[in-house]
């Protein structure tokens, strides 16, 4: 069985819990204890307080990511794409992975290290792959591709949770261990103990409806603590029973990539081109972390685009939306008749050179199969619709 990331349906008026939970840690009547009630303030979403829409197209390859290495002649491609929503959930971890393949495919000891490689990609797995090669020495890297800014991975909402992704059962256990992976260096982040990274990560309350939901489960006992079960109280009335990991970490995308792309500036080398073959390269090791673009680089039916939708918020209280929020809605049919699921998600983003109360995002939904010509411009409003749903607003 196929272990994707699970949808609910849309949460119902009966959903809306009353107001009569007992204090944390008191005993129900039926002997159990009573789940702690946290107060939790809704981000602000009228109108005037929604900022820029932002459309992003994950790329997302059935069956799994491709992490794996292929010989062409003399050349070794070393493959990592196709990672869906979860390409900040895995990207640390998943180029040691694939870098850890290639070393083993050279077999030539420490001279390959001063000789060129190639990353092709600067979004998020790109860029860490980039610095893995540097962290285990190799001396002649050299990142390319057609744009550097504004890419899917500076506009991600930045959850470290699974989500998104289509993984065949014996993926799933290399999934699970890379996903460790990445949280251990994440958490060095956000603890200030890496200083070459100045912020970028941070560990925040982080709430589902349930464990399995979460994706959560397979870091328990490893690097994170069990869940709770909480309820969370929005000062309104609304409150909703939701399970907390209190060591979930939030990846703030854009500064991120700011710090990954500080950090390599002068070690690598950046060249803005377009690469439709892997002829066109002389170096005899390409890290191919093209995304979307892998499907035509490499001819690979299984990758598709699914798109999300997601705001930005201003004019919020920062000190208010220290936490993270995912839920998962229904699915559904586009304007466009392409199958939609729906979720709703708040994370603390801020954008750089955005003032300090613009933070905040909301999303987001799923839609295999949609590009920028199926923009589905009114899921938007539908997403608004669904989060002030949630926070009973």
């Amino acid at each position: 069985m196929k272990k994707t990331f699970t949808r609910r349906g849309f949460l119902q008026t009966s959903a809306v819990l009353p107001a009569t939970f007992g204090l944390p840690g008191s005993i129900g009547e039926a002997g159990a204890a009573t789940p702690e009630v946290r107060t939790i303030v809704p981000p602000r979403l009228e109108g005037a307080y929604l900022g820029e829409r932002i459309l992003c197209h994950r790329p997302m390859r059935r069956g799994s990511p491709n992490l794996s290495i292929r010989q062409d002649g003399s050349r070794t491609i070393a493959h990592n794409y196709g990672h869906g929503g979860s390409g900040w959930t895995l990207a640390p971890g998943s180029a040691n992975y694939v870098v850890g393949l290639a070393e083993e495919a050279l077999q030539s000891g420490e001279g390959s290290r001063s000789e060129p490689v190639v990353v092709l990609g600067a979004g998020v797995i790109g860029l860490f792959t980039a610095f893995e090669l540097v962290q285990r020495g190799f001396s002649d890297v050299t990142v390319i591709a057609d744009r550097f800014e504004s890419l899917t991975s500076h506009n991600a909402g930045g959850l470290l949770a699974p989500v998104s992704m289509d993984n065949e059962p014996e993926m799933q256990v290399i999934i699970d261990r890379i996903g460790v992976d990445a949280y251990r260096f994440y958490a060095r982040v956000a603890r200030g103990e890496l200083a070459e990274f100045k912020g970028g990560a941070v560990i925040v309350p982080t709430y589902f409806e349930d464990r399995s939901e979460s994706g959560l489960e397979p870091y328990v006992g490893v690097v994170m603590q069990p869940a709770k079960d909480v309820v969370l109280d929005f000062g309104n009335g609304t409150q909703r029973p939701m399970v907390a990991y209190d060591d979930g970490i939030f990846i703030d995308t854009a500064v991120m990539m700011q710090a990954l792309t500080d950090v390599l500036q002068n070690r690598i080398r950046f060249e803005k081109k377009k690469i439709g073959s892997f002829d066109e390269l002389s170096a005899n090791l390409i890290f191919d972390c093209t995304g979307l673009g892998a499907g035509a680089l490499n001819n690979d039916p299984d990758m598709v685009s699914v798109q999300g939708h997601l705001i930005m918020l201003k004019d919020q209280m920062p000190q208010d939306l220290q936490y993270m929020i995912l839920v998962y809605f229904g699915e559904d049919k586009t304007d466009a008749g392409q199958k939609v699921k729906r979720s709703f998600y708040q994370f603390p983003k801020h954008m750089p050179n955005t003032g300090v109360n613009d933070i905040g995002v909301v999303g987001g939904t799923f839609i295999e199969g949609a590009t920028i010509n199926t923009p589905n411009v009114k899921e938007f409003d539908i997403l608004i619709a669904g989060a002030k749903r949630f926070y009973g607003l």
